[in-house]
């Protein structure tokens, strides 16, 4: 089974992040949780530790169905910084792979070059920096194989977004009610 891999560094925003992999879990989705540091303990921006499932050093990402950024500051920064991952996103992405970003993260896409002429949201401050997209101010903008969401307030949205692409809507709309959410 392909999983979905969501990549954690310190100073990310632990609602827009944990909120997808709560979700994905509940779709009985494998979502792993990726540190860029060489340890699996991540900080979130407001202090809460986290326990990542692996290192990116240690993983093997050739079963990925889809790649996930959550926002927050430093953390945006940190994974913009860390070239591997973009590497790998941009390898990934070409390749028709899914991905999908948060809050400041689709700034990440955008300095890649993937939301080049595609209809992209962000966290307002960041609206600016997505180069080349065309901007909408959706809680949630899909195009093609690329999400992006505007920041903690859609992180439900943008997480059962991302079970409906993957698992059908049938299967949001069952986790959606499940957690009350209509």
């Amino acid at each position: 089974m392909s999983k979905v891999y969501i990549f954690l560094a310190d100073g990310f925003e632990e609602v827009e992040g944990l909120t997808v992999v709560d979700l994905m879990r509940r779709a009985g989705i494998d979502m792993q949780m990726i540190s860029i540091k060489d340890t699996k303990e991540i900080i979130s921006s407001h202090g809460v530790t986290i326990q990542a499932d692996s290192t990116f050093e240690k993983t093997d990402f050739s079963d990925a169905e889809m790649m996930v950024l959550p926002g927050g500051m430093p953390g945006t920064k940190h994974l913009a910084e860390y070239a591997p991952l973009m590497e790998l996103l941009k390898n990934f992405y070409n390749k028709g792979g899914k991905v999908a970003a948060i809050c400041a993260a689709p700034s990440v896409l955008a300095d890649l070059g993937i939301l080049e002429g595609r209809k992209a949201t962000s966290y307002p401050s960041f609206m600016d920096k997505l180069k080349g997209a065309v901007l909408i101010e959706e809680p949630v903008a899909v195009d093609g194989n690329v999400t992006t969401s505007r920041g903690l307030g859609t992180a439900i949205d943008f997480g059962l977004s991302l079970i409906g692409q993957l698992r059908g809507m049938e299967k949001a709309q069952e986790i959606a009610q499940s957690i009350v959410y209509f």
